[in-house]
């Protein structure tokens, strides 16, 4: 009987479920590292000492003292991420009561569309106070989204997902002299949420009636779902009465933002930059679709204000250039997340009722690429890197709505300076994702009342374009 409660009281709690927070694309997480085209080239090495990229403003402040005039850029990436899942479940009955059912669906079809990732920095030597230099950009450092087919075999799990954080980053740079510079930045960050997820009401009514409570009726009809075949009630039987829950949520809150750049001499820089935590508490909405009239008066399915804690990683970024020759350069970047700030998502209404919570556990990630330019002349530059990006997510707790693991990534970019004052750059990078595999039991205690097990395959193709001003 205490199973049978715990099963009535997990199916009518229904979480949220899976993250906040959607991005199996473009870097390890959620985590976005699109911030600038000519990174996006070399596979983002050497993103803490870059030259005449204003993007460092967000990425390293200390390296804004490598751009000599007042540089305005707009980088714009297309994310395409392709992917497939291969597997399926089982919606849980009640021992000698009700039997577990295969669950019903498809697999999904492709979750990626083609997402755009806009970026603009500007960069402001300040000519009256000799080695200041100031800095502004409006940029999207974590999010994406993913669509799954209405119906697929992993709707209670996941359906859509969308999360968009925009930063504002004002920042400033001293450069102390010839070898030494440092630079400060305040983050201004607005996150906002929409995530939904299919919700199997006839499990929950089944649920209901298994655990001896008052069984649900309307009118003169009893409704139970005591006879194995539902033979007698056929209407109401683990997924057959699906509905769905959709949450809404924003809020905006501050981090910071410190760096330093040591160039000892024209061939060589480091670069050591740390972006802080930024902890959001998301406010919004809870709404309930296709809820059974007779579970309608429940007052768990009742559409209201909620909200979840969203904190977004801290980033440590070690970053090194070394000119070989006046046309040749290599990069090397290593990163590391602190995914660890993402141990589990509760959904949580206004009142304190706990709504539902999934475990995750990420642990911390490291990110390590090398990266080259080469000048053909004062009008050309090409680009190449190559990357390798770990994973926080792990083999028990990874969900379908971020279906991560360890990537590669492969890269290409090149600069046309159109003239003394105007450049352009493009850049195309492919990241090759290792098959993530998803296991996921029955968690009463978390609201998960089906199981879901198989494995996904994808891909993503990056294609980036910017613009440089210099005045």
């Amino acid at each position: 009987m205490s199973n049978n409660r715990n099963l009535r009281a997990s199916a009518l709690a229904l979480a949220v479920l899976g993250t906040l927070f959607v991005g199996q694309a473009a870097a390890s997480g959620f985590q976005l590292r699109e911030q600038s085209v000519k990174n996006l080239g070399r596979a983002g090495a050497g993103s803490g000492v870059a030259q005449r990229d204003a993007a460092v403003v967000s990425l390293n402040p200390a390296a804004m003292v490598n751009i000599s005039q007042r540089t305005f850029q707009v980088d714009g990436t297309v994310i395409d991420l392709t992917a497939g899942f291969t597997g399926g479940g089982t919606a849980l009955g009640a021992p000698g009561v009700l039997p577990n059912a295969t669950l019903t669906g498809g697999n999904g079809g492709d979750p990626g569309d083609p997402t755009l990732v806009p970026n603009m920095s500007a960069v402001f030597p300040i000519a009256s106070i000799d080695g200041l230099y100031l800095g502004a950009s409006v940029g999207a450092p974590f999010g994406l989204k993913t669509d799954y087919a209405p119906g697929w075999v992993g709707r209670y799990r996941a359906l859509s997902s969308e999360v968009k954080t925009v930063d504002l980053t004002l920042s400033a740079a001293y450069k102390v002299n010839d070898m030494f510079s440092i630079g400060v930045g305040l983050i201004y960050e607005r996150a906002e949420a929409t995530l939904s997820k299919s919700i199997d009401f006839g499990t929950a009514i089944c649920a209901q009636a298994a655990a001896g409570l008052p069984a649900p009726n309307t009118g003169n009809v009893m409704l139970t779902c005591f006879n194995p075949g539902w033979a007698l009630y056929p209407l109401y039987h683990p997924q057959s009465a699906d509905g769905s829950l959709t949450v809404k949520g924003s809020d905006t809150d501050f981090g910071f933002l410190v760096g330093l750049q040591i160039t000892p001499n024209e061939q060589f820089a480091l670069g050591l930059s740390y972006r802080s935590r930024i902890h959001q508490k998301l406010q919004g909405t809870l709404d309930f679709n296709g809820v059974p009239a007779i579970l309608g008066a429940d007052p768990r399915f009742v559409d209201g204000p909620g909200g979840a804690k969203l904190v977004t990683p801290e980033l440590i970024t070690l970053s090194a250039r070394y000119a070989f020759t006046d046309n040749f350069r290599m990069m090397l970047d290593i990163q590391h997340t602190g995914w660890n700030s993402l141990q589990d998502v509760t959904i949580v209404r206004n009142s304190g009722t706990v709504v539902g919570s999934e475990d995750f556990s990420w642990s911390g990630s490291t990110f390590v690429s090398l990266g080259g330019e080469y000048d053909f002349s004062d009008t050309f530059t090409l680009r190449f890197g190559v990357g390798s990006d770990e994973t926080p997510t792990n083999d028990v707790t990874r969900t379908p709505r971020l279906p991560d693991n360890d990537r590669m990534v492969y890269a290409l970019g090149a600069s046309w300076h159109v003239s003394e004052n105007l450049s352009l750059d493009a850049a195309y990078q492919r990241i090759e994702i290792k098959t993530p595999k998803i296991a996921l039991p029955v968690d009463l205690p978390h609201s998960n009342t089906s199981t879901l097990y198989g494995s996904f395959g994808g891909h993503a193709n990056l294609f980036g374009l910017s613009m440089q001003y210099r005045f």
